[in-house]
């Protein structure tokens, strides 16, 4: 074995110094979702009756604890901080990992710098093993980080660390979770699919299973679930950081021994060969055919989520009469079933629609992954002009979401229409409908990015990102009107409001028609390839 691991410490360092860097962002993410929040509470929510207004709010509409988990305390600034940063900030902190890891291993492999390496003196396990060793120190630093500025910012010692150590512990998991599938994956696309498929399922999972108070098998069965059972500020419970403890050691047994028997440079799931002559002849065509893969399993994906959302949706009556504060305002007759009904459609459609913005930025990224593989300007070099080829990977981005989102909205209005809810199947697709602008506003920026600015590559999830925190956690802190305005989906109509405006979707698609105009119009332009 110290055959295998020869040259890891010096590959270690040399790892850290040049891929830790890109582990900052992450760190100061979750930092600055755990920090707000503590900084905030006090000032937004100073009385008590404020706190039991948000705990209302919260109950009344179960599609936030998809996302945020189980809301043990919104009473007290510690237990709002859980409530809103524990599960979330885990799952940047997994998500951080999984790009590293891979990064350190599969994506070297990719691009022959491990052939390189091999050459030396270094250890068939060596590169493997500095990748973990790396993102199992970063994840530690970062659960570290997360603590001590909170507690410093006014949250609770005990709370606080505990925080961080769940979000560190999430990462040691997801990096053997990552450690598996660069040895299971061919390349490092495929690699980040599966670990980020898994990832997602298992988050959704473990936020139905809260949302629709499922029996306790189903947390204990999720890793997930083990970590929202520490309830910092509730419980203060550290003993499920062990299970994560165990569980991150038998990945990475698995991993190692994965990576002992497979072949160098290969993988588990085998791209399948190309034809020797090409059959493509157009640029929509070749768009398809290059993410037909993708594709397929967003699609498989969302025909998942419309199934889980849908099932979820069929149950929000009883969820809504289980709620004691909820109840009282409908008692109160502040507002009415039908109506919370509504907005929580429009709330889970929404969710949908960010998350179907994402392969369409994934088709954008892979239209400059191409590009720096110079696998672009033989086209472009022939009779295909720049417009043509850009346009037919524009297309297949922007339908792709629509299909993805309708899938999913057929599905959820199948299901919720045949309940007794009062849902209508007609008003769920429509509103999925209404919500593909916002939805193509996301998908445009990424256009924008890789047509105009391609060297800021991470810009490009910029749409994605404001969309999430505007939507779901803007309401959570008051922010006026002006702020939530910038996310696209703030502007999609509620299709059931008898005085529903329609000029938030125009205003929408304008903004998506002046990204993809100066997208193309900077990719005609630029040069190609240029970092």
């Amino acid at each position: 074995m110290s055959t295998a691991i020869a040259g890891t410490p010096p590959l270690l360092r040399a790892s850290l110094r040049h891929d830790g860097r890109l582990f900052a962002p992450w760190i100061l993410i979750t930092t600055a979702l755990s920090v707000s929040s503590v900084l905030v509470y006090p000032w937004i929510f100073p009385s008590e009756q404020d706190r039991t207004a948000l705990a209302t709010a919260i109950g009344a509409n179960p599609a936030l604890g998809l996302i945020f988990g189980p809301a043990f305390d919104l009473s007290t600034t510690d237990g709002f901080n859980a409530w809103r940063s524990l599960a979330l900030g885990g799952f940047l902190t997994a998500l951080g990992v999984v790009f590293l890891v891979t990064r350190a291993t599969r994506a070297q492999e990719d691009s022959g710098q491990a052939e390189l390496l091999a050459s030396g003196v270094m250890g068939r396990a060596a590169r493997l093993m500095a990748g973990v060793w790396m993102c199992l120190a970063l994840s530690v630093v970062l659960g570290v980080v997360v603590g001590v500025v909170t507690a410093s910012c006014g949250g609770g010692w005990n709370a606080s660390m505990l925080l961080g150590a769940t979000m560190a512990a999430t990462g040691w998991m997801f990096t053997g979770v990552a450690a598996i599938t660069a040895q299971l994956g061919s390349d490092v696309r495929t690699a980040n699919s599966l670990a980020v498929g898994t990832l997602g399922a298992l988050f959704v999972l473990r936020g139905v299973a809260y949302a629709m108070d499922a029996v306790d098998w189903t947390i204990w069965i999720n890793p997930l679930g083990w970590m929202t059972q520490t309830k910092p500020a509730v419980e203060n419970d550290w003993w499920p950081l062990l299970l994560a403890v165990v569980l991150t050691a038998v990945l990475l047994a698995v991993a190692f021994a994965l990576q002992a028997r497979r072949d160098f440079g290969g993988g588990a799931v085998a791209p399948r060969p190309g034809p020797a002559r090409g059959r493509e002849r157009s640029t929509l065509r070749l768009a398809l055919r290059v993410n037909r893969a993708p594709l397929i399993t967003w699609a498989l994906a969302f025909v998942g989520l419309g199934f889980v959302f849908g099932y979820f949706t069929t149950s929000i009556k009883g969820i809504l009469e289980d709620n004691p504060a909820v109840q009282h305002v409908l008692a109160a007759g502040a507002t009415s079933p039908g109506e919370l009904i509504s907005a929580f459609v429009v709330t889970v459609l929404s969710l949908v629609g960010i998350l179907a913005a994402i392969p369409g930025i994934q088709i954008m990224l892979k239209v400059r992954a191409e590009e720096l593989a110079d696998r672009v300007e033989p086209l472009l070099a022939g009779s295909v002009p720049r417009a043509r080829y850009y346009g037919g990977n524009v297309v297949i981005a922007l339908l792709a979401p629509a299909v993805s989102l309708l899938l999913a909205g057929l599905l959820i209005a199948t299901l919720a229409s045949t309940a007794d809810i009062g849902v209508d199947f007609g008003d769920v697709v429509l509103q999925a409908a209404a919500t593909i602008p916002a939805v193509w506003t996301v998908v445009a920026f990424s256009v924008f990015v890789i047509g105009a600015r391609p060297q800021v590559l991470l810009a490009a999830w910029l749409g994605v990102l404001a969309s999430f925190a505007l939507t779901l956690l803007g309401p959570t802190f008051k922010l006026w009107d002006g702020i939530l305005a910038i996310s696209p989906f703030w502007h999609v109509p509620n299709v059931t409001d008898e005085s529903m405006d329609g000029m938030g979707l125009v205003w929408t698609s304008l903004v998506t028609l002046l990204f993809l105009v100066v997208g193309f119009a900077g990719f005609r332009r630029r040069d190609l390839a240029v970092s």
